[in-house]
Protein backbone atom coordinates (compact mmCIF):
# COMPACT_ATOMS: atom_id res chain seq x y z
CA UNK A 1 0.00 0.00 0.00
CA UNK A 2 1.33 3.50 -1.08
CA UNK A 3 1.76 5.57 2.16
CA UNK A 4 1.60 8.58 -0.15
CA UNK A 5 -1.55 8.06 -1.24
CA UNK A 6 -3.66 10.68 -1.94
CA UNK A 7 -6.11 9.69 0.36
CA UNK A 8 -3.58 9.25 3.52
CA UNK A 9 -2.28 12.83 2.25
CA UNK A 10 -5.63 14.66 2.31
CA UNK A 11 -5.95 12.61 6.34
CA UNK A 12 -2.84 13.94 7.03
CA UNK A 13 -3.54 17.80 6.42
CA UNK A 14 -6.80 17.08 8.48
CA UNK A 15 -4.30 15.96 11.61
CA UNK A 16 -2.26 18.78 11.03
CA UNK A 17 -5.61 21.36 10.88
CA UNK A 18 -6.71 19.52 13.96
CA UNK A 19 -3.18 20.27 15.30
CA UNK A 20 -3.20 24.37 14.59
CA UNK A 21 -6.42 24.63 15.84
CA UNK A 22 -6.23 23.76 19.07
CA UNK A 23 -2.55 25.27 19.43
CA UNK A 24 -3.97 28.62 18.44
CA UNK A 25 -7.00 27.43 20.76
CA UNK A 26 -5.07 26.79 23.75
CA UNK A 27 -2.11 28.51 23.67
CA UNK A 28 -4.40 31.44 26.04
CA UNK A 29 -4.24 29.24 29.32
CA UNK A 30 -0.45 29.04 28.97
CA UNK A 31 -0.01 32.89 28.58
CA UNK A 32 -2.70 33.39 30.87
CA UNK A 33 -0.10 33.83 34.19
CA UNK A 34 1.53 36.50 31.97
CA UNK A 35 -1.82 38.67 30.66
CA UNK A 36 -3.59 38.43 33.63
CA UNK A 37 -0.99 39.97 35.90
CA UNK A 38 -0.07 42.26 33.26
CA UNK A 39 -4.15 43.48 32.58
CA UNK A 40 -4.22 42.70 36.67
CA UNK A 41 -7.42 40.09 35.85
CA UNK A 42 -9.72 38.17 38.51
CA UNK A 43 -9.96 34.19 37.59
CA UNK A 44 -13.95 34.62 36.88
CA UNK A 45 -12.58 37.51 34.08
CA UNK A 46 -10.02 34.83 32.86
CA UNK A 47 -12.74 32.22 32.94
CA UNK A 48 -14.87 34.87 30.66
CA UNK A 49 -11.45 35.19 28.49
CA UNK A 50 -11.69 31.44 27.96
CA UNK A 51 -15.44 30.68 26.99
CA UNK A 52 -14.99 33.74 24.49
CA UNK A 53 -13.89 31.49 22.08
CA UNK A 54 -16.88 29.18 22.56
CA UNK A 55 -19.86 31.86 21.93
CA UNK A 56 -19.79 31.86 18.01
CA UNK A 57 -18.14 28.04 17.98
CA UNK A 58 -21.53 27.26 19.56
CA UNK A 59 -23.89 29.23 17.09
CA UNK A 60 -21.44 27.73 14.33
CA UNK A 61 -22.09 23.83 15.10
CA UNK A 62 -25.48 24.36 13.05
CA UNK A 63 -24.87 26.58 10.58
CA UNK A 64 -20.94 26.11 9.68
CA UNK A 65 -21.98 22.75 9.23
CA UNK A 66 -24.84 23.28 7.12
CA UNK A 67 -22.39 25.46 5.16
CA UNK A 68 -19.95 22.96 5.18
CA UNK A 69 -22.53 20.36 3.80
CA UNK A 70 -23.38 23.34 1.55
CA UNK A 71 -20.38 24.62 -0.47
CA UNK A 72 -18.28 21.46 0.24
CA UNK A 73 -14.89 21.54 2.67
CA UNK A 74 -12.21 22.98 0.25
CA UNK A 75 -13.75 26.55 0.40
CA UNK A 76 -15.02 26.55 4.34
CA UNK A 77 -11.95 25.50 5.67
CA UNK A 78 -9.86 28.00 3.46
CA UNK A 79 -12.01 31.17 4.64
CA UNK A 80 -11.94 29.69 8.44
CA UNK A 81 -8.91 29.24 8.59
CA UNK A 82 -7.84 32.58 7.21
CA UNK A 83 -9.91 34.08 10.55
CA UNK A 84 -8.58 32.05 13.00
CA UNK A 85 -5.34 32.58 11.68
CA UNK A 86 -6.22 36.68 11.60
CA UNK A 87 -7.60 36.31 15.04
CA UNK A 88 -4.29 34.34 16.62
CA UNK A 89 -2.06 37.10 15.01
CA UNK A 90 -4.27 40.05 16.60
CA UNK A 91 -4.37 38.61 20.53
CA UNK A 92 -0.49 39.47 20.48
CA UNK A 93 -2.07 43.55 20.30
CA UNK A 94 -4.49 43.12 23.02
CA UNK A 95 -4.66 46.25 25.24
CA UNK A 96 -6.92 44.66 28.54
CA UNK A 97 -9.84 42.63 29.16
CA UNK A 98 -12.31 43.93 26.23
CA UNK A 99 -9.57 43.48 23.51
CA UNK A 100 -8.80 39.66 24.43
CA UNK A 101 -12.49 38.68 24.71
CA UNK A 102 -13.19 39.93 21.22
CA UNK A 103 -9.90 38.24 19.47
CA UNK A 104 -11.26 35.30 21.12
CA UNK A 105 -14.40 35.76 19.96
CA UNK A 106 -12.74 36.03 16.40
CA UNK A 107 -10.86 33.07 16.89
CA UNK A 108 -14.09 30.72 18.07
CA UNK A 109 -15.76 32.78 14.28
CA UNK A 110 -12.77 31.33 12.65
CA UNK A 111 -12.65 27.72 14.14
CA UNK A 112 -16.39 26.83 14.86
CA UNK A 113 -17.21 25.36 11.42
CA UNK A 114 -14.08 23.07 10.89
CA UNK A 115 -14.48 20.30 12.84
CA UNK A 116 -18.09 19.55 11.32
CA UNK A 117 -16.71 20.63 7.81
CA UNK A 118 -13.67 18.07 8.43
CA UNK A 119 -16.46 15.45 9.27
CA UNK A 120 -17.64 15.89 5.46
CA UNK A 121 -14.15 15.80 4.37
CA UNK A 122 -13.93 12.61 5.71
CA UNK A 123 -17.10 11.15 4.54
CA UNK A 124 -16.10 11.38 1.11
CA UNK A 125 -11.98 11.22 1.51
CA UNK A 126 -12.13 7.75 4.03
CA UNK A 127 -12.97 4.62 3.75
CA UNK A 128 -16.23 3.81 6.22
CA UNK A 129 -14.22 1.00 7.82
CA UNK A 130 -11.86 3.39 8.92
CA UNK A 131 -14.22 6.33 10.13
CA UNK A 132 -13.30 5.59 13.55
CA UNK A 133 -9.14 5.55 13.01
CA UNK A 134 -9.61 8.76 10.96
CA UNK A 135 -11.75 10.83 13.91
CA UNK A 136 -8.93 9.00 16.54
CA UNK A 137 -6.04 9.89 14.78
CA UNK A 138 -7.47 13.83 13.42
CA UNK A 139 -8.68 14.25 17.09
CA UNK A 140 -4.98 12.71 18.80
CA UNK A 141 -3.04 15.71 16.51
CA UNK A 142 -5.35 17.91 18.45
CA UNK A 143 -3.89 16.57 21.76
CA UNK A 144 -0.82 16.60 20.53
CA UNK A 145 -1.61 20.24 19.80
CA UNK A 146 -2.40 20.60 23.22
CA UNK A 147 0.51 18.81 24.52
CA UNK A 148 3.54 20.70 22.77
CA UNK A 149 1.68 24.14 23.36
CA UNK A 150 2.65 25.01 26.80
CA UNK A 151 5.99 24.36 26.23
CA UNK A 152 6.03 26.22 22.78
CA UNK A 153 4.41 29.35 24.25
CA UNK A 154 6.54 28.81 27.10
CA UNK A 155 9.62 29.23 24.83
CA UNK A 156 8.39 32.22 22.81
CA UNK A 157 6.63 34.05 26.01
CA UNK A 158 10.58 33.96 27.68
CA UNK A 159 12.13 35.02 24.27
CA UNK A 160 9.54 36.81 22.30
CA UNK A 161 6.50 38.05 25.35
CA UNK A 162 3.41 36.96 25.39
CA UNK A 163 2.65 39.10 22.70
CA UNK A 164 4.77 37.42 20.09
CA UNK A 165 3.90 34.12 20.42
CA UNK A 166 0.21 34.96 19.46
CA UNK A 167 2.09 36.56 16.45
CA UNK A 168 3.90 33.26 15.57
CA UNK A 169 1.10 30.82 16.13
CA UNK A 170 -1.15 32.48 13.98
CA UNK A 171 1.32 33.11 10.60
CA UNK A 172 1.95 29.42 11.25
CA UNK A 173 -2.07 28.59 10.39
CA UNK A 174 -1.78 30.47 7.49
CA UNK A 175 0.94 28.36 5.78
CA UNK A 176 -1.54 25.35 6.26
CA UNK A 177 -4.57 27.49 4.84
CA UNK A 178 -2.39 27.91 1.75
CA UNK A 179 -1.33 24.31 1.05
CA UNK A 180 -4.98 23.55 1.84
CA UNK A 181 -6.88 25.19 -0.39
CA UNK A 182 -3.95 23.74 -3.14
CA UNK A 183 -4.40 20.81 -2.90
CA UNK A 184 -7.85 19.57 -1.71
CA UNK A 185 -10.73 18.73 -4.11
CA UNK A 186 -14.82 18.44 -2.37
CA UNK A 187 -14.87 15.28 -4.68
CA UNK A 188 -12.24 12.78 -4.71
CA UNK A 189 -12.50 11.87 -8.60
CA UNK A 190 -11.89 15.34 -9.37
CA UNK A 191 -8.38 15.00 -7.59
CA UNK A 192 -5.21 14.21 -10.19
CA UNK A 193 -3.65 11.93 -8.16
CA UNK A 194 -6.55 9.96 -7.00
CA UNK A 195 -6.28 6.37 -7.48
CA UNK A 196 -8.77 3.84 -8.98
CA UNK A 197 -8.18 1.24 -6.11
CA UNK A 198 -9.08 4.33 -3.41
CA UNK A 199 -12.15 5.43 -5.30
CA UNK A 200 -13.51 1.83 -4.83
CA UNK A 201 -12.84 1.91 -1.33
CA UNK A 202 -14.74 4.92 -0.82
CA UNK A 203 -18.50 5.94 -0.64
CA UNK A 204 -20.35 6.88 -3.33
CA UNK A 205 -20.91 10.89 -3.80
CA UNK A 206 -24.26 12.88 -3.95
CA UNK A 207 -25.07 13.09 -7.87
CA UNK A 208 -24.83 16.70 -8.79
CA UNK A 209 -22.02 17.94 -6.31
CA UNK A 210 -22.84 20.11 -2.89
CA UNK A 211 -25.16 22.42 -4.15
CA UNK A 212 -27.76 19.90 -5.09
CA UNK A 213 -27.99 17.98 -1.74
CA UNK A 214 -31.28 17.68 -0.25
CA UNK A 215 -32.48 19.93 2.77
CA UNK A 216 -31.47 18.76 6.09
CA UNK A 217 -34.73 17.78 8.00
CA UNK A 218 -33.73 19.69 11.17
CA UNK A 219 -36.24 18.83 13.69
CA UNK A 220 -35.92 15.22 12.90
CA UNK A 221 -32.17 14.99 13.10
CA UNK A 222 -32.21 17.18 16.25
CA UNK A 223 -34.22 14.93 18.38
CA UNK A 224 -32.03 12.11 16.64
CA UNK A 225 -28.94 13.25 17.83
CA UNK A 226 -29.85 15.41 20.87
CA UNK A 227 -28.59 12.25 23.37
CA UNK A 228 -25.07 12.33 21.17
CA UNK A 229 -25.24 15.89 22.09
CA UNK A 230 -25.97 15.76 25.82
CA UNK A 231 -23.17 13.07 26.06
CA UNK A 232 -20.68 15.11 24.41
CA UNK A 233 -21.65 17.70 26.34
CA UNK A 234 -20.70 15.46 29.34
CA UNK A 235 -17.11 15.07 27.25
CA UNK A 236 -16.66 18.51 26.63
CA UNK A 237 -16.72 19.61 30.59
CA UNK A 238 -14.04 17.26 30.90
CA UNK A 239 -11.61 18.62 27.91
CA UNK A 240 -12.42 23.06 28.44
CA UNK A 241 -11.52 22.53 31.95
CA UNK A 242 -8.70 20.64 31.18
CA UNK A 243 -7.86 22.88 28.25
CA UNK A 244 -8.15 26.24 30.19
CA UNK A 245 -7.09 25.49 33.47
CA UNK A 246 -4.23 22.77 33.86
CA UNK A 247 -1.28 25.69 33.38
CA UNK A 248 -2.93 27.68 36.33
CA UNK A 249 -3.36 24.70 38.42
CA UNK A 250 0.27 23.52 38.51
CA UNK A 251 1.30 27.32 38.75
CA UNK A 252 -0.99 28.68 41.30
CA UNK A 253 -1.93 25.55 43.28
CA UNK A 254 1.07 23.93 43.29
CA UNK A 255 3.45 26.93 43.09
CA UNK A 256 6.12 25.37 39.99
CA UNK A 257 7.31 28.29 37.66
CA UNK A 258 6.28 28.62 33.95
CA UNK A 259 9.11 26.15 32.57
CA UNK A 260 7.74 23.11 35.02
CA UNK A 261 4.20 24.22 34.56
CA UNK A 262 4.43 24.02 30.74
CA UNK A 263 6.38 20.58 31.74
CA UNK A 264 3.74 19.11 34.18
CA UNK A 265 0.69 20.70 31.85
CA UNK A 266 2.39 18.98 28.31
CA UNK A 267 2.66 15.19 30.32
CA UNK A 268 -1.10 15.67 31.52
CA UNK A 269 -2.11 16.26 27.56
CA UNK A 270 0.47 14.00 25.85
CA UNK A 271 -1.83 11.21 28.07
CA UNK A 272 -4.76 12.34 25.86
CA UNK A 273 -2.48 11.94 22.89
CA UNK A 274 -2.74 8.30 23.45
CA UNK A 275 -5.70 8.07 24.18
CA UNK A 276 -7.20 9.88 21.04
CA UNK A 277 -5.73 7.25 19.11
CA UNK A 278 -6.38 4.00 21.22
CA UNK A 279 -9.97 5.03 21.33
CA UNK A 280 -10.47 5.24 17.50
CA UNK A 281 -8.06 1.93 16.78
CA UNK A 282 -10.20 -0.58 19.46
CA UNK A 283 -13.66 0.72 18.31
CA UNK A 284 -12.63 0.05 14.53
CA UNK A 285 -11.43 -3.38 15.88
CA UNK A 286 -14.28 -4.00 18.09
CA UNK A 287 -16.71 -3.17 14.90
CA UNK A 288 -14.99 -5.45 12.25
CA UNK A 289 -14.67 -8.35 14.83
CA UNK A 290 -18.15 -8.29 16.05
CA UNK A 291 -19.74 -6.08 13.18
CA UNK A 292 -21.75 -4.87 15.80
CA UNK A 293 -21.60 -0.71 15.53
CA UNK A 294 -23.54 -0.34 18.65
CA UNK A 295 -20.76 -2.61 20.77
CA UNK A 296 -17.50 -0.90 19.40
CA UNK A 297 -18.40 2.72 20.14
CA UNK A 298 -20.20 2.30 23.29
CA UNK A 299 -17.78 0.11 25.04
CA UNK A 300 -15.09 2.22 24.37
CA UNK A 301 -17.07 5.60 25.27
CA UNK A 302 -18.53 3.90 28.46
CA UNK A 303 -15.20 2.38 29.33
CA UNK A 304 -12.99 6.31 28.90
CA UNK A 305 -16.46 7.53 31.00
CA UNK A 306 -15.68 4.92 33.99
CA UNK A 307 -11.55 4.78 33.78
CA UNK A 308 -11.67 8.70 33.91
CA UNK A 309 -13.57 8.85 36.98
CA UNK A 310 -11.51 6.31 38.46
CA UNK A 311 -8.14 8.14 37.50
CA UNK A 312 -9.39 11.25 39.31
CA UNK A 313 -10.60 9.84 42.83
CA UNK A 314 -7.22 10.04 43.93
CA UNK A 315 -7.55 13.93 43.95
CA UNK A 316 -9.77 13.82 46.66
CA UNK A 317 -7.02 12.29 49.20
CA UNK A 318 -3.84 13.75 48.05
CA UNK A 319 -1.81 16.77 46.84
CA UNK A 320 1.58 15.07 46.40
CA UNK A 321 2.19 16.49 43.21
CA UNK A 322 3.66 13.41 41.73
CA UNK A 323 0.35 11.64 42.35
CA UNK A 324 -1.93 14.73 41.38
CA UNK A 325 0.06 14.77 38.04
CA UNK A 326 -0.56 10.73 37.67
CA UNK A 327 -4.18 11.28 38.01
CA UNK A 328 -5.08 14.14 36.03
CA UNK A 329 -3.00 12.23 33.46
CA UNK A 330 -4.74 9.48 33.61
CA UNK A 331 -7.94 11.01 33.66
CA UNK A 332 -7.40 12.89 30.19
CA UNK A 333 -6.32 9.07 28.44
CA UNK A 334 -9.31 7.41 29.42
CA UNK A 335 -11.48 10.49 28.61
CA UNK A 336 -9.79 10.92 25.60
CA UNK A 337 -10.74 7.19 24.73
CA UNK A 338 -14.19 8.64 23.67
CA UNK A 339 -13.17 11.20 21.48
CA UNK A 340 -12.73 8.63 18.14
CA UNK A 341 -15.83 6.41 18.86
CA UNK A 342 -18.27 9.38 19.54
CA UNK A 343 -17.39 11.12 16.48
CA UNK A 344 -17.68 7.88 14.27
CA UNK A 345 -21.30 7.98 15.69
CA UNK A 346 -22.85 11.13 13.45
CA UNK A 347 -21.35 9.55 10.58
CA UNK A 348 -23.25 5.80 11.99
CA UNK A 349 -26.43 7.56 12.27
CA UNK A 350 -26.73 10.21 9.94
CA UNK A 351 -24.37 10.11 7.09
CA UNK A 352 -25.78 11.62 4.25
CA UNK A 353 -26.18 14.95 6.62
CA UNK A 354 -22.77 13.42 8.45
CA UNK A 355 -21.51 17.25 8.20
CA UNK A 356 -24.70 18.45 10.02
CA UNK A 357 -24.97 15.74 12.17
CA UNK A 358 -21.62 16.15 13.59
CA UNK A 359 -22.37 20.15 14.49
CA UNK A 360 -25.25 18.97 16.69
CA UNK A 361 -23.34 16.60 18.19
CA UNK A 362 -20.67 19.02 19.00
CA UNK A 363 -23.03 21.68 20.46
CA UNK A 364 -22.45 19.94 23.24
CA UNK A 365 -18.90 20.56 23.69
CA UNK A 366 -18.82 24.16 22.72
CA UNK A 367 -22.01 24.70 25.36
CA UNK A 368 -19.78 22.82 27.95
CA UNK A 369 -16.79 25.84 26.27
CA UNK A 370 -18.77 28.30 27.85
CA UNK A 371 -19.99 27.29 31.14
CA UNK A 372 -17.06 25.00 32.04
CA UNK A 373 -14.23 27.74 32.26
CA UNK A 374 -16.64 30.60 33.84
CA UNK A 375 -17.67 27.83 36.78
CA UNK A 376 -13.86 26.61 37.41
CA UNK A 377 -13.37 30.63 37.76
CA UNK A 378 -16.09 31.20 39.70
CA UNK A 379 -15.62 28.74 42.57
CA UNK A 380 -11.48 29.22 42.36
CA UNK A 381 -12.58 32.75 43.03
CA UNK A 382 -15.08 31.95 46.12
CA UNK A 383 -13.32 29.46 47.28
CA UNK A 384 -9.69 29.74 46.67
CA UNK A 385 -9.73 25.59 46.20
CA UNK A 386 -7.94 24.77 42.76
CA UNK A 387 -9.08 21.29 43.09
CA UNK A 388 -12.65 21.50 43.51
CA UNK A 389 -13.43 22.13 40.03
CA UNK A 390 -12.54 18.48 39.13
CA UNK A 391 -14.83 17.55 41.50
CA UNK A 392 -17.28 18.68 39.97
CA UNK A 393 -16.01 17.01 36.86
CA UNK A 394 -16.13 13.61 38.94
CA UNK A 395 -20.47 14.02 38.08
CA UNK A 396 -19.94 14.85 34.71
CA UNK A 397 -18.21 11.70 34.48
CA UNK A 398 -20.93 9.63 35.91
CA UNK A 399 -23.47 11.46 33.36
CA UNK A 400 -21.99 10.64 30.69
CA UNK A 401 -21.28 7.25 31.11
CA UNK A 402 -25.16 6.71 31.89
CA UNK A 403 -26.27 9.13 28.74
CA UNK A 404 -24.38 7.20 26.34
CA UNK A 405 -26.42 4.36 26.41
CA UNK A 406 -29.14 6.56 24.78
CA UNK A 407 -27.09 7.50 21.44
CA UNK A 408 -28.48 4.24 19.34
CA UNK A 409 -25.65 4.14 17.05
CA UNK A 410 -26.70 1.14 15.51
CA UNK A 411 -30.03 2.97 14.43
CA UNK A 412 -29.67 4.68 11.18
CA UNK A 413 -31.13 7.97 10.78
CA UNK A 414 -34.75 7.80 8.23
CA UNK A 415 -36.15 10.55 6.86
CA UNK A 416 -39.60 11.80 7.32
CA UNK A 417 -40.64 11.10 4.07
CA UNK A 418 -38.71 7.62 3.90
CA UNK A 419 -40.49 6.55 6.83
CA UNK A 420 -43.80 7.97 5.30
CA UNK A 421 -43.21 5.98 1.95
CA UNK A 422 -42.37 3.30 4.01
Amino acid sequence: MRPFKASNIVLGLLCAMYFITYVDRVNVGTAAGAFQEEFGLTNLQLGYIFSAFAYPYLLLQIGGAWVGDHFGPRRILFACGIIWAGATIFTGLAWGFWSLFIMRLFLGLGEGATFPTATRAMRSWIAPARYGFAQGITHSFSRLGNAVTPPIVAFLIVYLSWRGSFVVLGLLSLIWVTIWVWYFRDDPRDHPSITEEEIAQLPAQEAGGPKERPRVPWWALVCRIWPVTLTYFCYGWSLWLYLNWIPLFFLNNHGLNIRDTAIFAAGVFLAGVVGDTVGGIVSDRIYKRTGNVKVARLSVIVFGFVGALVSLAPLLFTRDITVVALSLSGGFFFVELIIGPIWAVPMDIAPKFASTAAGLMNVGSASAAILSPIAAGFIIDVTGNWELPFFVLMGFLVLGAVMAFTMHPERPFVEPGERASA
